[in-house]
Order: C-alpha cells, then structure tokens, then sequence
C-alpha cells in the first residue's frame, strides 16, 4: 500500500551525510508512478558563468529518479544503481528553486526507466533528464 510520509522520510534518512544533503535536494511529493525534489538554486550549485551548473541538475535528476525507484522494490532483499543518464538543458537559471519530478516509463524486474523533468517556479521547463536504473539483488554483506 502507498503511504506518501513513509516514501518521503525514507528518501530524506537516504539523503543524509550525501551529495543530496551538500546540495540541499529536498524530497517534497510523491505518487504511485512519481517523485518529486527541489533544489535551490545558488553560487553552491553554480558554474563559473553563474548560472545552474549542468552536473547540479544531472545530480538533482539522477537523486530523484533512483530514490523514485525505491519506491518498486524491497530495500532489504534489493538495491537500485543508475546505468545509464542523459540530460538536455533547455533554459538557464541564476538563482530561486528547481523542481524534478521522475515519473516511470518502463518499470520491469530489473530495469526501470525515468523521465525526469526539472522545472522553475514559473514550471518553464529547465532540463529533460532520462535514467535508466538497475535493480539488483542485495549482496550479503
């Protein structure tokens, strides 16, 4: 049964001592085939332009798509790693909030594929991101 605290929390524990947490992603809503973060937008995440670096934004999607994954499988008995990502940055951003939300295409046994789409305050369309993740049996450790 879907419980939306319970997904966010989980996904906030995850974050801690991580990229997520050096980069302020916030995990903020979730659904049955979706999550959503923010990110705000600062000199932490800048490039030397000041403008939103485009690894920031990958960091962002790559964080929001592999947590989303979690939500199809059992963290106990499996993991989940991103294979394969790919972004195309669309507008620039120099300060304010970023929002990505993943929403599944393909959810297999083993592969799950994310449309992750980061937008602005205004929703003007900042980068279109695809991840591929990997779910795989947890190893013994």
């Amino acid at each position: 049964m879907f419980n939306k605290e319970e997904i966010l929390k989980v996904c906030a524990n995850l974050s801690q001592n991580t990229l997520m947490q050096t980069l302020e992603i916030e995990y903020i809503d979730a659904g049955e085939d979706f999550l959503t973060a923010k990110m705000p937008v600062n000199p932490r995440v800048h490039q030397p332009m000041g403008l939103l670096h485009g690894g920031a934004s990958v960091a962002l999607a790559e964080s929001v798509g592999s947590a989303a994954s979690i939500m199809f499988i059992d963290p106990e008995k499996f993991e989940v790693r991103g294979i394969e990502i790919s972004a195309n940055h669309l507008k620039s951003k120099r300060e304010g909030m970023v929002y990505a939300t993943a929403k599944i295409i393909h959810k297999g046994r083993s592969i799950h594929l994310w449309e992750i789409r980061i937008v602005d305050e205004n929703e003007a369309l900042i980068s279109l991101c695809k991840l591929t993740n990997m779910v795989l049996p947890r190893r013994k450790m």
